[in-house]
């Protein structure tokens, strides 16, 4: 006898919760994501992307909520007929690679950088990442749920997805193309901790394991903490390596430090890897360094809104127009690649989702191949700089209200950046705030979409002016929070 079930709407569930989507996936406290709003979000999914028969991908970070959330996962897909594939603990860019070449629906259970207090859940079509226009449909969404049993045990993980993405990289690099390279790995709590390690011994480097941790370190590759910079600059002393490498919580975004501990920026990371692939065609956000313009590297550069969505919609956008070797990256670092790339006779199949492994590999290869340090590789390139932090617990609806306050007022924003940096030549709204300034500097804010924060980068001519404009915005606009909110500040 069939159980009896009940009517929720996904929107209910947002409303209550908070837990929506955000710039990637939906996320937030772990507190609210309860096995009813997990099987419920599951269920959306499954019916947004006509999932009736088969095998669903599921996959989890090291997050101690991470299970917990996959067991109500693994219920909804149970529930709506379908079988498990549990591929256990792996990057999401494996999961992805697994549910693509596997044409499967996929679901990854990761907050990624966010506080180990939230979490979240990314979903994947046979295709690919899902669209926004499947984050509305699922949004929209009346799902039935059973009574009980919202969770499940999670079965036998089954490891195809884990060594098929190992693969894939051992078959694109050549053999032995780090052999002689001394790595440290910051371990931390990163999904891609004994993968990546693999990955990078096979190719015949020594790897020093640093910062191994039991519980869940949050690692932001766009906001890098004071103390994991120092760290890492302390390692390089001390160990003499030459390149650091870390990612966050589940890899789709690396950090790749030189032989001085100093952490390369994302953007910078990802022109890079754009070089050594031979990109010709790049989609990339509003807020990456302009080098990749003036570099000259390639034909085609399409600026996106901010998150892997729309930088997979650029680069279909691309491909559309007709541009061949097309890839994408994110200021964080993630990288994706949206058509089939060859190099030296060896093939790279596309991969529509963050990467962090790849512009690692890419980036420590070129070092090898070009005989200079990793501090070197960025020498090439357009004198830009960028730098970017965020204030944590800043409400998002205070962060946008602020940004049309200060886009609606020159006298505001004036005041604002007075004694600063130049005044206010035009202003870019397509998300968040971006200001040009007439000294050529560039300063953006952005609200979060994943969590409660408000984030600032800046563009300048070294990396300490950038650093300094992002760190004076921040606090100029705190200032502003407390004398304008004075009790929200406290």
């Amino acid at each position: 006898m069939k159980q009896s079930q009940k009517q929720v709407a996904i929107q209910e569930l947002m409303d209550v919760s908070g837990i929506r989507f955000g710039t990637s996936g939906v996320r937030g406290p772990v507190a609210e994501m309860s096995c009813e709003l997990c099987f419920a979000y599951t269920s959306a999914f499954l019916s947004t992307v006509s999932a009736t028969s088969g095998h669903v991908a599921l996959a989890i970070d090291l997050r101690p909520s991470s299970p917990e959330i996959a067991a109500a996962c693994a219920a909804a897909i149970e529930y709506a007929g379908l079988s498990v594939d549990y591929c256990g603990a792996i990057p999401t860019p494996a999961l992805a690679l697994y549910a693509q070449t596997q044409a499967l629906p996929g679901i990854m259970v990761t907050g990624s950088h966010i506080p180990f207090d939230r979490n979240g859940i990314k979903f994947y079509s046979a295709a690919g990442e899902i669209t926004k226009a499947d984050e509305a449909s699922i949004s929209q969404s009346v799902v039935n749920l059973p009574e009980k049993c919202l969770a499940i045990g999670l079965p036998r993980v089954n490891r195809h997805a884990y060594q098929a993405y190992v693969d894939r990289h051992l078959q694109f690099f050549p053999q032995h193309c780090l052999t002689g390279m001394k790595l440290g790995f910051y371990e931390h709590s990163s999904v891609a901790r004994d993968l990546l390690r693999e990955i990078l011994e096979r190719l015949g480097a020594e790897v020093i394991s640093l910062g191994r941790v039991d519980e869940f370190v949050p690692i932001d590759t766009e906001a890098v903490s004071d103390a994991d910079v120092q760290r890492a600059r302390r390692w390089a002393e001390q160990y003499g390596f030459d390149a650091i490498i870390s990612t966050d919580g589940d890899a789709d975004r690396p950090l790749l430090g030189d032989e001085h501990g100093d952490w390369l920026r994302g953007d910078i990371a990802g022109i890079l890897c754009a070089q050594y692939l031979g990109a010709q065609g790049v989609a990339t956000t509003i807020s990456c360094n302009t080098a990749v313009e003036l570099c000259g590297s390639f034909r085609n550069v399409l600026r996106t809104r901010i998150g892997s969505p729309f930088v997979i919609e650029g680069i279909d956008q691309l491909l559309r127009s007709g541009a061949q070797n097309v890839v994408g990256f994110e200021p964080n670092g993630g990288f994706l690649i949206g058509s089939q790339l060859e190099k030296n006779g060896r093939v790279l199949t596309p991969l529509l989702t963050r990467d962090a492994v790849l512009p690692i590999l890419c980036l420590l290869s070129m070092a090898r191949e070009k005989a200079c340090k990793v501090s070197e590789l960025p020498r090439g390139l357009p004198a830009r700089f960028t730098a970017s932090d965020r204030l944590q617990s800043f409400p998002t609806e205070t962060s946008q209200e602020m940004l049309r306050e200060l886009a609606a007022s020159t006298d505001a924003l004036t005041e604002l950046l007075d004694g600063l940096c130049g005044k206010p030549r035009s202003l870019d709204q397509t998300e968040g705030l971006r200001i040009y300034l007439a000294n050529d500097e560039i300063v953006f804010f952005r609200p979060s979409g994943n969590a409660p924060e408000l984030r600032c980068y800046a563009e300048s001519t070294t990396q300490e002016r950038a650093g300094l404009l992002v760190q004076e915005c921040l606090q100029r606009m705190k200032a502003r929070l407390v004398s304008q909110r004075p009790v929200q500040a406290q």
